[in-house]
């Protein structure tokens, strides 16, 4: 099954209750609601002097917050991203919302809670959602996915095209739905050193982003690029002579991964459009995932970085969701706009309320504090104290209600909003539903 229904198999809440505690946890300092209609969460974000530099968000497949050093991986098989981190906003408590490429890339352009059953990157009529295309093409940007392995994989064209995104892909002869308008590329095979099973190596993938980067920037065209790595996904192959590792092994492709980005920024930098360009670099997820039951905290805990924006580097230490990346990046830029997004800039948002989503196919929860709360298919709802740098999870006998009114409120709402329809883009929000 593509989703699993939410009203019939997890604990709910009233629909008056559900928005109250949602509406109250979503806003951020710099918004207020566009309405006092109950399931309106569209908000007005106000930001001050925007900046429109290019975006290029890098989703690199399967890079666990334990490869790099500053998380204590003593390997050296990160010597780029490592320097980078020291250069850029480093979010050092980030946790990615699922345990698979198609989660990532919901929460990432989503922004949204992982909804029970499959990705909805992977569902019918999931087109024309409200997501940060809605807004980055409100700024005039053109949105690209850039993905070396074929699209059609996961849905995932029809998805992306389906928010407004021009493919680039290898499209091996799977045609996108019709109803996709946007424009599909495709990487030639001259364009292409090396291939597995997923798709081109990431050294030739990066070039196709410099080649579309390069095409924006002499027709003065604003970009955003969502950028999907495959090198570092079993069987771990990649080009000969790069590294010092042998194929076919984890820290090998880790390291193969690393290089070809430090690779590609250093030709980046050669390029007129690098000044004004900046770069989200973060996991789609850990490289060890869990099963459809149980919820490991820590194999969800990933790097995020956001470098070469135009201010000193700075760490952030606060707990923060993959679905808060985008946001964070949309207030650093200070841009003002309409949003019905679940993630919250975490810069705008209250000491005390950061929270992050984890979910696999079938368990949800909520990690806000020491507390991570828990609810299943099921109805069944737990609460757990978080302990150690594991991160152990031992159970609670007295519950949190606050908690876990807050957990159900975005679950139960998040689902029903897909279900419903109410996520599509409607016209307060500045583009009109197709009907």
């Amino acid at each position: 099954a593509n989703e699993l229904d939410y009203a019939t198999f997890y604990p709910k809440i009233s629909d008056k209750e559900v928005y109250k505690v949602l509406r109250n946890d979503l806003l951020q300092e710099n918004q207020s609601y566009n309405s006092n209609v109950m399931d309106d969460i569209s908000r007005t974000t106000k930001g001050n002097a925007e900046q429109k530099p290019n975006i290029i968000l890098i989703t690199i497949e399967s890079f666990s917050g334990e490869f790099i050093k500053a998380f204590g991986n003593k390997d050296n098989i990160t010597p780029n991203y490592d320097k980078l981190a020291d250069e850029s906003i480093f979010f050092t408590n980030l946790y990615a919302t699922g345990t698979r490429t198609v989660r990532g890339m919901e929460a990432l352009t989503l922004s949204v809670p992982p909804t029970p059953g499959n990705s909805i990157v992977r569902r019918p009529d999931n087109q024309n959602l409200f997501s940060i295309s809605t807004i980055l093409q409100q700024k005039n940007y053109q949105p690209y996915f850039i993905y070396g392995g074929d699209g059609y994989f996961d849905n995932m064209n029809n998805f992306f095209g389906g928010q407004g995104f021009d493919i680039v892909d290898r499209n091996r002869g799977n045609a996108l739905s019709d109803d996709i308008k946007t424009k599909r590329f495709q990487i030639p095979d001259n364009e292409v050193s090396f291939e597995n099973a997923w798709g081109i190596c990431d050294e030739d993938l990066y070039r196709q982003s410099i080649k579309y980067a390069d095409k924006n920037a002499r027709a003065n065209q604003p970009f955003f690029q969502f950028v999907m790595t495959t090198s570092n996904h079993k069987p771990y192959t990649f080009p000969n002579g790069k590294i010092d590792l042998p194929q076919g092994e984890r820290n090998a492709a880790v390291k193969y991964t690393d290089y070809a980005l430090g690779k590609f920024l250093a030709e980046a930098k050669t390029k007129s459009w690098f000044k004004n360009t900046v770069f989200v670099i973060v996991a789609d997820h850990c490289a060890n995932s869990a099963g459809k039951w149980e919820i490991n905290i820590k194999n969800h805990h990933i790097p995020a970085i956001i470098y070469n924006l135009p201010q000193k580097p700075e760490k952030i230490d606060r707990l923060t969701s993959q679905i808060d990346l985008m946001p964070t990046l949309f207030g650093y830029l200070g841009w003002n706009y309409n949003t019905s997004l679940y993630g919250k800039d975490i810069n705008q948002t209250k000491i005390g309320s950061e929270r992050a989503f984890l979910g696999n196919y079938r368990t949800l929860g909520m990690l806000k504090g020491n507390i991570f709360t828990q609810i299943d298919d099921r109805k069944r709802v737990k609460q757990f104290a978080v302990t150690g740098n594991d991160q152990s999870l031992s159970e609670l006998k007295t519950k949190d209600i606050g908690k876990i009114s807050e957990t159900i409120s975005y679950y139960q709402t998040a689902s029903e909003r897909f279900k419903n329809g109410k996520m599509k883009m409607t016209k307060h929000v500045g583009l009109l539903t197709k009907k």
